[in-house]
């Protein structure tokens, strides 16, 4: 389990005194040194939640949580290098000072430089420019990382400070400053000689591509000011005039962010804001309206088509969805103009595929994307956004035979256990005998959940399917139709003989002693059960490798006859094209990978149902658990096209804390799909979870690139039950990963 970080409150304080009695004087700051070098201090900066310069009671009573920004390594202490403010960097108190002039004591408040004003228009880039004609100035501008000084909220953020001069003192002017080499107005400042007066206005441009931008597109602007000012309405909306005449890209895409002192004048001339032309974003409407998703961050070639329902993609397609479809081929890129929620199966496949994958809002109808329908491109996707240019066909070809592996593969089986065997006989070891499907399941019986979490059953052996394949010459037959010049040439000819092929196994005959083994394994359930049948493969649920949504599972009911019906449906998923093409892809052997099944009571007519990742892998953020969840049966792995599940970060150390980021379209009123019991019941079983299978994969407990992925259901009459269990997919597939070797 996560280990938990504990601070004591009063012990900080006293080492900050201790620190800050130590400290040389800077600038003739001496024991009076003002507060702004006290608001820099990473201790005080963590505390004051609020930004007000001021720690309140209740602050305190919160440092506990506060405190862990300020462990910067996460090793649950607070060093003196932590404590220590970090002032270096470019423009800060540790790098060269300005040999043009200077601003005295105190920075820059109240005392006229000693050189004459640089007019924007004469600046040197690398200090800034009067005006930003296009995205690729502000991105050559901007700076996006943790050295932010005293802006804390800013961190990993990509902005660009600007400064407006000479307000209510004549004709306004504007400074966009090259925040790579000044991160701070006063540096800057003391750089080009300005004093700070009653017309100086210091703000910050920030890029939010997740927010939906006011004309509809994705990407958002939002221009801030110091967390001390309180302009009113007339000189924000000046700002904004300023911002949009000199950076016209701007226009439909900026909105004011008031800081919190700001807020309490917004609300008072709410009036007018309401009848301006820009809109107002407060802190709760930052995680709200979302217009981009950047579901898998990677970039790649292909030719992009936009999808119509029912039409087939090749490999080589970056396809753009009206809809999110339920199963997909391997390709090249997605983008969704409906959001996704990354735990589907379509992203899981990006995800091991390597390939880019983003909700875009509008994407079918926006002009840019469109132009390029039926065209070789360049798509990459990263946290700021998605690029989407054309590309040649020498360069999807360098790509494709770049990212295929030379070597024919071979995933690890052992046909040597022949019997039907009960979870509780079965060990994480067990993997190239069952699957891991089936013996990850059997792991979680050992971590002391209450009963009735972990479904009870059994898994059917490779041995099974590989002695079903020989008896009926199945793998002759396999051999035959994928030599054929017909099959190898044609993909239409591929889909139609697979199908075909598929119907075959399901009809092909059992010998006699797996009947009777598969009949014994039946009547362990009682009479009028339905049974489960689940895929458990050698090329799923592996590190690098979730091969989520390339296998079929079945349900057997008490009216179905004998299991063997829905047992040799699992076998025939094998040979689904998703699944041979994806094999085929990673030159994996078609004849080496082996079914296994797992069987265990089904989950007829569930409450919900969600699956859950030991990290925040989706908004980044530390110490929490990764949620969604939806009503009944509508699974949030391959959802309709109209739901959109409840999603939920849940705190790592505190079962009773919890963050709402989207409620499910389909709940009743609003209300939330998990109970507060079943919370803290989810919590406890992350934490077993991801502890135990860290050791079992020979991981630690803070690795940055492990997490588990639960698949989990509420029950009819309310238990929480969790029903699989896998590693979740960081990377690209590795083979050494898969336990594979070269043939």
């Amino acid at each position: 389990m996560k280990q938990l970080i504990r601070f004591t409150a009063v012990g900080v304080f006293f080492a900050v005194g201790a620190f800050m009695q130590a400290q040389p004087s800077r600038g003739g700051g001496g024991p009076g040194r003002p507060s702004s070098f006290i608001s820099t201090f990473p201790v005080t900066i963590a505390l004051d939640t609020n930004k007000d310069g001021v720690i309140s009671a209740g602050e305190i009573d919160a440092a506990e949580t506060s405190l862990r920004k300020a462990d910067k390594n996460g090793d649950g202490k607070i060093s003196a290098d932590e404590l220590t403010p970090n002032f270096g960097g470019p423009g800060g108190f540790g790098g060269r000072s300005s040999s043009r002039g200077r601003v005295g004591r105190g920075g820059d408040r109240g005392v006229e430089s000693e050189m004459e004003r640089i007019p924007p228009e004469k600046l040197d880039f690398k200090d800034g420019v009067a005006s930003i004609p296009d995205l690729k100035t502000f991105e050559t501008l901007s700076y996006q990382g943790p050295e932010v000084m005293v802006d804390t909220h800013l961190a990993d953020w990509k902005f660009v400070k600007f400064q407006i001069e000479d307000v209510g003192k004549g004709e306004p002017i504007i400074y966009f400053i090259n925040t790579k080499t000044h991160r701070g107005h006063p540096f800057f400042m003391r750089k080009i000689g300005i004093a700070r007066g009653d017309g100086s206005m210091r703000g910050v441009l920030v890029y939010r591509p997740l927010k939906k931008a006011p004309n509809g597109e994705p990407g958002m602007f939002t221009f801030e000011y110091e967390p001390n000012d309180r302009y009113p309405f007339e000189r924000i909306k000046l700002s904004y005039e300023m911002l949009t005449r000199h950076m016209p890209h701007l226009e439909g895409r900026l909105g004011y962010y008031p800081m919190p002192r700001a807020r309490p004048v917004y609300f008072e001339e709410k009036t007018l804001y309401d009848a301006a032309e820009f809109p107002v974003v407060l802190d709760e409407d930052l995680e709200s309206d979302i217009g981009f998703l950047p579901l898998n961050a990677a970039e790649s070639f292909g030719r992009l088509r936009l999808m119509e329902p029912g039409e087939l993609p090749s490999s080589r397609d970056v396809v753009v969805y009206k809809t999110l479809p339920n199963e997909m081929p391997r390709v090249a890129g997605v983008i969704t103009a409906v959001r996704q929620t990354p735990l589907s199966h379509v992203n899981l496949r990006a995800i091991q595929d390597g390939v880019p994958n983003a909700f875009v809002t509008g994407a079918v109808e926006n002009k840019a994307i469109a132009s390029l329908a039926g065209k070789w491109v360049y798509y990459k996707v990263d946290q700021n956004g998605y690029e989407l240019r054309e590309a040649t066909e020498a360069e999807v070809d360098k790509h494709f035979a770049g990212i295929r592996p030379a070597k024919p593969q071979a995933p690890k089986r052992d046909l040597s256990v022949k019997e039907v065997r009960p979870l509780d006989k079965i060990g994480f070891g067990d993997s190239a005998v069952f699957g891991v499907k089936a013996t990850n399941l059997a792991t979680l019986h050992t971590l002391d959940f209450p009963d009735g979490t972990v479904p009870s059953g059994f898994a059917v052996p490779f041995h099974f399917y590989d002695a079903f394949m020989e008896h009926n010459g199945l793998y002759d037959k396999a051999r035959a139709m994928l030599g054929s010049e017909s099959f190898r040439n044609n993909r239409d000819e591929q889909v139609k003989q697979l199908n075909a092929f598929r119907k075959r196994v399901e009809a092909a005959a059992m010998p006699g002693w797996m009947m009777d083994g598969l009949a014994k394994l039946q009547a362990a359930f009682p009479e009028g059960q339905g049974i489960r049948c689940r895929s458990s493969t050698n090329n799923e649920d592996l590190p690098g490798f979730s091969g989520a949504g390339l296998y079929d599972s079945f349900t057997h009911k008490p009216d179905e006859g004998h299991l063997a019906k829905s047992i040799q449906q699992v076998y025939a998923s094998l040979w689904n094209f998703r699944a041979f093409e994806e094999r085929e892809f990673y030159r994996i052997d078609h004849f080496a990978t082996a079914m296994g099944v797992l069987v265990h009571p089904n989950f007829a007519d569930e409450a919900a149902n969600g699956v859950a990742v030991t990290d925040d892998i989706l908004y980044q953020t530390k110490g929490n658990y990764y949620l969604n969840t939806q009503v009944g049966e509508d699974l949030v792995t391959n959802p309709d096209a109209d739901s959109i599940p409840e999603e939920l970060l849940l705190n790592w150390w505190r079962p009773g804390e919890h963050k709402v980021m989207r409620r499910s379209s389909l709940a009743k009123g609003g209300a939330l799909l998990l109970s507060a019991k079943h919370l803290a019941q989810m919590n406890e079983c992350l934490g077993k979870i991801h502890s135990r299978f860290a050791k079992l994969y020979g991981k630690s407990l803070d690795d940055k690139k492990f997490a588990m992925e639960i698949e989990y259901k509420v029950t009819k009459t309310g238990v929480l039950a969790i029903k699989q269990a896998r590693p979740w997919v960081y990377l690209v597939v590795t083979f050494a990963a898969l336990g594979a070797f070269p043939i």
